[in-house]
């Protein structure tokens, strides 16, 4: 048999046979039997120093179990993500796991989960050839997971926190100032989406915003608008649902440009209304010819045709049309916050990390409005009056 050595407040720490060391700890009683964990080391100060990490995590209320990170996502996917989420965001975490995640670490102990595990995985899916922005998003499915096991005691720290991303590039939306706007605003003339793009470029609406927007969401009277949905395609099927965050939801002021234009824009559909052979009533502000919603793919053809016809990039996106109104808001010295609930952010960070491109010229305008403001206005000598001093031409006494 192996010696076996206690110290106090180490539990039961032995030497083996094979001139291992090991410790054991109690972790409670269930279903009448007691539960036990082990440690192991190549000397006596490592297993101590392995049970004490226990005996903290214990303290800090760390659920042991064997739980693998495979069970753990299946459960927090189906009992989490599938109640408190749209599907399309279902589908979307269910992917990068069943894909991504769960092949590489998915039959981890929970618990032993390491940052080298998570960093192994974010380098193989990048030497598989896979975007940063992929890359990216699995780590964030994994954070978000490993958060509720957090809240849950099953872990003690999460893990995908500590890790980076390889080759992580900060993102920088595709410039779109103030004439490039006027091309495109030019360009949408006569266009039958015309007064859509004037309202993404205006307002900064998320193309699922705008295309899930209602009448009754208007309010004429008071010249503001509501956004509280958005339309996007989920499993094969056009449906409005729930807005990105809470944030999301939001009122907008609507300037008087866009109200005359949404004015003119309902007449309009209640035109095409009374004359259509077949009319689907939807609520929608903007439809298709027959009332149905718009397809997001043929917007995004709509766009590609304007780029052409205003002599823009055709790499541009719908969505830059955001980015634009934002950047153009930051530079007309519009508060961040302001710009943050406009867009419907749900956290200043957000707004500033995106658009931290356009820092360095609002900053430029700025020291330079505060250059005019402190500009020495004292007159040259050559066009300064004579001096007042008394009648013999003394100058004027010491002000002191």
């Amino acid at each position: 048999m192996g010696e076996k050595r206690r110290g106090r407040g180490e539990g039961s720490i032995f030497k083996r046979e094979d001139g291992t060391w090991c410790a054991s700890m109690t972790l409670g009683v269930r279903d009448g039997q007691r539960r036990r964990t082990y440690v192991y080391g190549k000397t006596r100060k490592e297993v101590v120093e392995k049970l004490q990490a226990l005996q903290r995590d214990q303290a800090a209320g760390a659920t042991f179990t064997k739980l693998t990170v495979k069970a753990f996502l299946d459960q927090w996917l189906e009992q989490t993500v599938k109640r408190m989420n749209r599907v399309r965001t279902y589908d979307k975490y269910a992917a990068d796991s069943a894909n991504h995640i769960i092949p590489a670490i998915g039959h981890h102990q929970l618990a032993k989960l390491t940052p080298d595990h998570v960093q192994a995985m974010l380098n193989q899916l990048e030497d598989a050839k896979l975007s940063h922005r992929s890359i990216r998003n699995v780590r964030a499915v994994l954070r978000a997971a490993l958060n509720r096991a957090l809240r849950f005691g099953y872990v003690t720290r999460n893990v995908a926190t500590l890790v980076d991303v390889p080759g992580e590039v900060t993102f920088q939306p595709e410039p779109i100032d103030e004439d490039p706007a006027k091309h495109l605003i030019a360009a949408t003339k006569g266009h039958r989406f015309e007064v859509l793009f004037r309202f993404a470029l205006g307002l900064g609406l998320r193309k699922g915003e705008i295309l899930g927007l209602r009448w009754e969401d208007v309010d004429f009277a008071t010249a503001t608008m509501k956004i509280t949905g958005s339309l996007q395609r989920q499993r094969g099927k056009l449906e409005r649902s729930a807005t990105k965050t809470d944030a999301s939801v939001r009122t907008i002021a609507l300037p008087p440009t866009l109200l005359a234009m949404l004015h003119t824009h309902r007449e309009q559909q209640e035109e095409r209304r009374a004359v259509a052979d077949r009319w689907t009533d939807t609520g929608l502000v903007f439809t298709s010819s027959v009332g149905t919603a718009i397809e997001p793919s043929d917007l995004s053809r709509a766009f590609k045709q304007v780029l052409k016809r205003a002599g823009l990039p055709e790499r541009l996106r719908f969505h830059d049309l955001r980015h634009a109104c934002a950047t153009m808001l930051i530079v007309m010295g519009v508060h961040p916050r302001v710009v943050m609930e406009i867009l419907g952010h749900s956290q200043i960070g957000t707004t500033m990390n995106i658009y931290a491109h356009v820092l360095p010229r609002v900053q430029r305008d700025a020291v330079t409005g505060l250059d005019t403001l402190f500009a020495d206005d004292t007159p040259d000598d050559d066009d300064a009056e004579p001096s007042t001093g008394d009648a013999e031409g003394e100058p004027d006494a010491d002000p002191e």
